[in-house]
């Protein structure tokens, strides 16, 4: 579907500029029907997806397109990449930092045996799919499967399971509950931080309504399940919009705005969050809260730094002015003492380049207020790094990245637990450890000693694994992650084991050569494209032995 998107963006773009779109009001169906057209002839998908996707994102991409006043090349490389155009659209900003000094760094230690410890429950992309179906094709020849409409396999381990499926499949809403349950059988939890992505990835068919009611669902499930008293802090995932990815900033008023979904989601979340924090959330989609005195937590919306939101064409500088809002929140926490958890959706390695070095800034100055970074998004279990800026080889800073509550694609089920240093004078706020928790399809599709047909009426959802256990530390600051990062390199058993967590624990092949290059680079820099700005500016290579070099020199 992204492909799809891409190459539509590239004819829309080459339509615009040889004056084939002269009128956008004359124009608009025409336009349509040629990318549908070329969707179709490139077999991008089928006739119907093709259709319904282009009928969908016309009115907003035109729009943004046009306000844009985007050259095609610009435009290509926007929402494709440099390998496609120059993109000057989104030539490089500056937040401003405060002229106040960087007060000086104190090292973490462990806190005193016995402390008080915070246990987080972290929920991220449950994508809950009304249609899934169990007995239909998990193979099908949509973008996604497992639906009323993908029919029916040839042969039975290719059908949809009662749980989930292995595939291009999310999850039935029975899942949710079932996961809603354990987790709520698991606690106490101190809080929950949950980073969004409620609908499935049907995103040719989606309509406000349905992702309006998807989100009221899942938000009252949720306080359903864990109770009145377990305060949960949302962040808004890409996906929460229709189009998907469309998140204008502020300056866009009237039907196009996102009003209409920040206004239910402030009234959804409105048990959980503060007046002041629901007042930002109907702005601009992100918020700050006191979770408790000396804790402050601030929710992002990370679609303001994400390639995918075309309404970013328009202007890209710091929409909405969130980064120095954050800022300035940090500044006053600073000021008190506070210590603070950043909560988004997608991670800032994966944003556009100016924003993602912007937040790299801001962690930098901030290291000793912020505490800890937890977002979702790639639906794996992985993490990066963030390092001082004058040397980049003191670690400073983790943005941990919590697996998917949902299977899309080829996994289990999942979710996060996060242990914290704990509420006492003091604290340091920082994580020490979190588990990982699986619904197992296999077990959980085919009872034990059940017909082969027959689900497991109530599934357990089983520890997968803990992270200092696992991987033989003593704690998850970030200089344990650095000498994780050194393992990495040089016990390949060891990468191997963090490649088979990473996937939830449902991986058929090992990551060798430039797959773990490709890996080791993304958890290397919370920076977008920082390895090849730093380290290759005359090549788009990087070989295995270069990176094994490059990361044994720099992780020292």
């Amino acid at each position: 579907t992204r492909v799809f998107l891409s190459q539509s963006v590239i004819l829309w773009s080459a339509m615009q500029v040889h004056g084939f779109v002269t009128s956008y009001n004359t124009n608009e169906e025409w336009v349509a029907r040629a990318v549908g057209d070329a969707c179709i002839r490139l077999h991008l998908a089928d006739e119907q997806v093709c259709r319904s996707i282009t009928e969908l994102f016309r009115d907003d991409f035109i729009r943004a397109l046009q306000e844009s006043l985007l050259w095609p090349s610009e435009a290509c490389g926007v929402l494709v990449g440099p390998s496609c155009g120059k993109f000057d659209i989104y030539a490089p900003w500056n937040i401003t930092l405060p002229k106040v000094p960087k007060p000086p760094v104190t090292p973490p230690t462990p806190p005193k045996p016995g402390s008080p410890q915070s246990r987080i429950l972290f929920l991220t992309d449950i994508h809950w799919d009304q249609e899934y179906e169990a007995g239909s094709s998990a193979d099908c020849k949509e973008p996604l499967c497992c639906r009323k409409d993908s029919g029916f396999p040839s042969w039975r381990r290719r059908e949809a399971g009662y749980w989930g499926t292995y595939g291009k499949c999310d999850l039935p809403l029975r899942t949710v509950k079932n996961l809603l349950e354990n987790a709520a059988l698991a606690g106490p939890w101190d809080w929950v931080y949950w980073t969004g992505d409620i609908p499935a990835h049907n995103i040719w068919s989606q309509t406000r309504n349905q992702q309006l009611t998807e989100l009221k669902v899942i938000s009252r499930l949720i306080h359903k399940y864990l109770g009145p008293d377990v305060i949960v802090y949302p962040a808004i995932g890409n996906h929460e919009s229709t189009p998907v990815n469309s998140f204008p900033p502020p300056f866009v008023h009237g039907n196009r705005s996102s009003s209409w979904l920040y206004s239910a989601m402030a009234e959804e979340w409105s048990p959980w969050l503060s007046v002041q924090a629901l007042k930002t959330l109907r702005r601009g989609g992100f918020y700050t809260m006191e979770i408790q005195p000396g804790l402050r937590v601030v929710s992002l919306n990370m679609n303001f730094c994400s390639r995918e939101n075309f309404w970013l064409m328009v202007n890209s500088t710091d929409p909405a002015d969130q980064l120095q809002w954050l800022v300035t929140v940090l500044q006053a926490s600073e000021d008190k003492g506070e210590k603070v958890h950043i909560v988004g959706h997608i991670p800032p390695g994966l944003c556009l380049s100016s924003w993602s070095w912007n937040y790299y800034h801001i962690i930098n100055r901030y290291e000793s207020t912020i505490t800890g970074q937890f977002f979702g998004h790639t639906h794996l279990d992985e993490f990066q790094m963030f390092y001082d800026e004058p040397t980049m080889t003191r670690p400073l800073g983790v943005a941990f990245i919590a697996p998917s509550v949902t299977t899309y694609i080829n996994l289990n089920p999942g979710y996060r637990v996060y242990y914290v240093d704990g509420n006492y004078k003091g604290s340091s706020w920082l994580v020490l450890d979190h588990e990982t928790y699986i619904l197992n399809l296999t077990e959980a599709n085919h009872g034990p000693g059940a017909p082969d047909s027959t689900p497991e009426k109530n599934p357990k959802w089983k520890l997968l694994y803990r992270a200092t256990q696992a991987y033989g530390l003593s704690s998850l600051y970030p200089s344990d992650h650095n000498r994780l990062m050194q393992a990495f390199v040089k016990d390949d058993q060891v990468f191997q084991k963090f490649w088979y967590l990473r996937h939830k624990g449902h991986v058929s092949e090992l990551c060798k050569d430039a797959c773990k290059t490709t890996v080791l680079c993304l958890l290397r820099s919370g920076r977008y494209n920082d390895l090849e700005k730093r380290l290759a500016p005359d090549s788009r290579v990087i070989t295995t032995t270069q990176a094994s070099t490059m990361f044994s020199l720099e992780l020292k």
